[in-house]
Order: C-alpha cells, then sequence, then structure tokens
C-alpha cells in the first residue's frame, strides 16, 4: 500500500495475506477476511491489480484467479474502485522496460519508495502494481502508447 501526491509516492505497508491450509472455499475465506482486516486498518481509497494471464501450469492460472476474484469482491464490497493492470504496464510504468526482470522491479520499487533494502518478490509486484495505477492517474488510464494489442491483449 502506498500513498500518492501528486508525483510524491509514500511506503504505508505491505505483507502477505496467507490463506493456510483446507478446502478451496476455507482458503478463499481466509483471503477475503485478510483483506477486508487490511482495508478497515488502512482504509485505502483505491486498489490496483494486476490481470493474470494463463500461463504453463492452467492449475496455478485457475487458483490464482480465484483468489484475484476475491480480492476484487473485498474491494467493491468495501466501496472501492478497482483498477487493472498487465504485468507489461506494470514494468513499463514502474522500470520503463515491459520485460524487466523481477529484480530490476524490486530495485526500482526499492528506490521510488525510499525503502531501506529491496522488498520481497511478491510485496515487490504489489507495490509496483500500486506505483503503476499512481503514475497512471485515474482508474485504467495508464497510457498503452508504445504497446501492440493482440487478440484484445497488450503485448
Amino acid at each position: 500500500m502506498i500513498e500518492s501526491s501528486g508525483a510524491r509516492l509514500r511506503y504505508v505497508t505491505s505483507g502477505c495475506v496467507k490463506s493456510g491450509a483446507g478446502d478451496l472455499a476455507t482458503r478463499l475465506k481466509a483471503i477475503l477476511e485478510g483483506l477486508n482486516g487490511i482495508i478497515a486498518a488502512h482504509a485505502p481509497g483505491e486498489v490496483a491489480v494486476e490481470i493474470v494471464f494463463v500461463n504453463a501450469n492452467p492449475q496455478s492460472t485457475l487458483a490464482l484467479g480465484q483468489a484475484r476474484g476475491t480480492a476484487i469482491c473485498a474491494a467493491v464490497l468495501a466501496g472501492l474502485p478497482v483498477a487493472e493492470y498487465t504485468a507489461l504496464q506494470v514494468k513499463q510504468s514502474v522500470v520503463g522496460n515491459g520485460h524487466a526482470r523481477k529484480q530490476q522491479v524490486q530495485h526500482m520499487v526499492r528506490r521510488l519508495l525510499a525503502l531501506p533494502g529491496d522488498p520481497a518478490p511478491d510485496a515487490a509486484d504489489a507495490l509496483a502494481c500500486a506505483i503503476c495505477h499512481a503514475h497512471g492517474g485515474k482508474l485504467g488510464a495508464l497510457s498503452t502508447q508504445g504497446f501492440r494489442v493482440r487478440k484484445g491483449r497488450l503485448v
């Protein structure tokens, strides 16, 4: 979570909501309750999430999509607007290169938020998405200039 005031960005917090063990419904409930707690504690004004594309493991993609849907529901139920960005948009916004490596994203997140060290990879991804949203202005208004659209997706 970050605060944005004009071009100034300030780190607020980051972490990981653990879903634990159990069946799918129990794990999704844990995610929903964890996010509800975070929203209640920090009262964000907007939420940004990364768009998930299919990867090599369909089961992982499906599980990630379900967790992502739960996160979006938590935000919508709290009355928060939700913006979605592709990994290319996030990397382009934060690093200046849509095909940047994870380490480059971590380093730039550290620099942009004046953190004492590189954040963990998951935290860096989430903070990069928030930075992308802050750089993009209004919900989903980030420029896609320089990207090609193929089959309805940014490339």
